[in-house]
């Protein structure tokens, strides 16, 4: 029998060529413990933790019991993943936050100049309208804070999906998840958060318009200038 610290590997291997090759997609149920530990001579034990790690990843959504909706789905989340992560090393301080900050700027910027460049289209205005609505939302002096950031990050990731780019969508969306705790104690810091909250909505109004009217170059400046203005709040270098 392969050794407990080997033992998941084989079942993870499993799973990826079967994804590679398209025998498993998104929706579809992974094999029951039973039939994996028989077909790869392991334990049950050393399936769960293969499970396990597939869930932590963002790759299958698991259901006890029995029936139908029981076992392990395949699923695909993985800025849920990657945010942990990230969240988790920003922690330790191996990831520091000026760095993160740097790379936001680095995708943002690059996506704001290309979602400028879209061709015109029924999903681009749908999508314009939509980044409109939520700045309307957010000028509600009585929305709470953390209402206000969850809107916040649907308006930027809005943006950055004109780009028409995944990988960027998916990154930016794990490094906003990841730096959630640093926003919201940000925020706590400031001592008039309705003027901030009124300087955000301007810039916001500013980058829409660049977006819009496709300034590409004045749309990366001005998003430049907004995620640094709102860093600097913090007092960090």
């Amino acid at each position: 029998m392969t050794t407990t610290r080997r033992a998941y590997t084989v079942v993870l291997a499993w799973v990826e060529e079967r994804l590679r090759s398209g025998e498993l997609s998104i929706g579809d149920k992974l094999p029951s413990e039973r039939v994996l530990a028989e077909r790869f001579d392991i334990s049950r034990a050393s399936v769960r933790e293969a499970v396990r790690i597939l869930d932590v990843m963002g790759l299958v959504r698991s259901a006890t019991g029995s029936g139908p909706s029981s076992g392990a789905t395949v699923i695909s989340e993985p800025s849920a993943a990657l945010g942990w992560a990230l969240r988790m090393h920003i922690a330790t301080k191996s990831l520091p936050i000026n760095d993160i900050v740097q790379t936001r700027l680095l995708l943002e910027t690059q996506a704001a100049v290309e979602a400028a460049e879209t061709l015109d289209s029924a999903d681009r205005t749908e999508i314009l309208d939509r980044a409109a609505e939520l700045i309307t939302v957010m000028d509600d002096p009585g929305l709470p804070a953390d209402d206000y950031h969850l809107h916040d990050t649907q308006f930027h990731l809005l943006l950055a999906s004109l780009a028409g780019n995944v990988v960027v969508e998916t990154i930016m969306t794990s490094l906003r998840q990841a730096t959630i705790s640093y926003v919201q104690e940000t925020v706590a810091g400031v001592n008039d958060w309705a003027e901030v909250r009124d300087t955000l909505q301007a810039q916001h109004r500013v980058i829409l318009a660049a977006v819009r009217e496709r300034r590409g170059d004045d749309a990366a400046q001005a998003l430049r200038e907004h995620i640094m203005w709102f860093y600097g709040l913090s007092g960090e270098k």
